[in-house]
C-alpha cells in the first residue's frame, strides 16, 4: 500500500501547477480566435454538416507546440493545383478555456473544445480546423489536468458562413464564397442608398418561389450588389431574375426596407492564378442543360 501520509492531490499544489502553466501560456503562446461550429442542416445519414455557420469568435492564448514549423504533408502540386497540408498543435488551459470560451453568457454548450471547430492564428492570416483533442497530456501530473491538446488541419473554405465580427475573417468569406452579382437600377433612393454587408436581399422569382440571401457588399460607383448563400424557399436550384425588383432589408438608414430593379445577374467564382473556373463553368453550357430537372442524368422524356 502506498504511504497515506503523502498525496499527490494538494488542492493548493495543483492551482499552483495550473497557475504556472496559464503564466507560461500568456509569456509564450499565441493570441488566436477560437470559432465554435454551429450544425446548421446536418445530414442524418452521412452524419454531415456541408453548410456549418460560425457565428462567433473568442480571443484566447494558445501555445503552438511546433517549434520548426508546421508539421503535416506541407505542399503538394497535384494536377487539380497546389494543395497546403500543413498541421499543427495548439495547447490551451483548460481553466482559460472554460472561462473565457465556455463562458456562462456565452452559447457552447461543451465543457470542452469540439473536433470541426476552428482556431484563426493571425500570425500567419490562417483558419485551421480541430481534428482531434487531447485531454490526458501531460498525463496527470499531481492527479491533475491542465491543458488541453488540439491536433489540426488547415482549413478548406467550403462556402461556410462565417459571421464572427471579426472583419479578417469574415473576409476569407467575402474572398472565397460563390456570389451573384446583380446590377441595381432604378428604385430606392440614390442619395440615401445605405446598403451594409449582413443584410438580406429577397426576389419574388415567379410561381411563389422567393430566392433570398445575404448581402456581401454593394458598390454604388458601378452600382453592383453581391449577394452570397443564396437559395429559394422550395428547395430547388433557382437564379436570381433581371428585369424584377429585389428588396433588400434595411437598406435605407437601416430602418426600412427598400426594393430596386435589377439589371443584369452574374455570378462570380472565388479563383486563383490556377484554377479553370472561368474555363468550366464556360464548357458546361456546351452539354449540361440545367433546364431539366437532373442535368447530369439521363434527358426527360427520353
Amino acid at each position: 500500500m502506498r504511504n497515506k501520509y503523502f498525496s499527490q492531490s494538494v488542492r493548493s499544489e495543483q492551482k499552483l501547477y495550473e497557475s504556472i502553466v496559464i503564466e507560461s501560456l500568456k509569456i509564450y503562446g499565441q493570441d488566436v480566435y477560437y470559432l465554435p461550429r454551429t450544425i446548421v442542416n446536418e445530414d442524418p445519414i452521412l452524419g454531415e454538416d456541408v453548410p456549418s455557420r460560425f457565428g462567433s469568435s473568442h480571443k484566447i492564448e494558445m501555445y503552438i507546440e511546433n517549434t520548426e514549423g508546421f508539421d503535416g504533408e506541407g505542399d503538394l502540386f497535384t494536377k487539380f493545383g497546389v494543395e497546403i497540408r500543413d498541421e499543427a498543435t495548439f495547447v490551451v488551459s483548460r481553466f482559460r478555456w472554460r472561462s473565457v470560451v465556455d463562458a456562462y453568457d456565452n452559447t457552447i454548450t461543451s465543457d470542452r473544445p469540439r473536433e470541426g471547430d476552428l482556431i484563426y492564428l493571425p500570425m500567419t492570416n490562417k483558419l485551421f480546423q480541430i481534428n482531434h483533442v487531447e485531454h490526458e497530456q501531460p498525463f496527470y501530473q499531481l492527479s491533475n489536468l491542465p491543458v488541453f491538446k488540439m491536433r489540426c488541419q488547415l482549413f478548406e473554405y467550403n462556402d461556410e458562413d462565417l459571421d464572427t465580427n471579426i472583419d479578417v475573417i469574415d473576409q476569407i468569406e467575402a474572398d472565397n464564397t460563390y456570389q451573384y452579382v446583380l446590377r441595381l437600377g432604378g428604385g430606392g433612393d440614390d442619395v440615401t442608398r445605405y446598403i451594409k454587408p449582413g443584410e438580406t436581399a429577397t426576389q419574388l422569382i415567379g410561381g411563389g418561389v422567393t430566392m433570398s440571401g445575404e448581402v456581401v457588399k454593394y458598390s454604388d460607383s458601378d452600382d453592383l450588389l453581391y449577394i452570397q448563400h443564396a437559395g429559394a424557399d422550395d428547395g430547388k436550384f433557382h437564379n436570381f431574375i433581371a428585369a424584377t425588383t429585389i428588396t433588400i432589408t434595411g437598406a435605407i438608414d437601416r430602418y426600412a426596407d427598400s426594393s430596386f430593379t435589377v439589371a443584369t445577374v452574374n455570378q462570380q467564382f472565388a479563383s486563383t492564378s490556377t484554377d479553370q473556373n472561368e474555363e468550366f463553368s464556360t464548357g458546361s453550357s456546351d452539354f449540361l442543360d440545367f433546364t431539366e430537372d437532373n442535368p447530369f442524368g439521363d434527358p426527360e422524356n427520353n
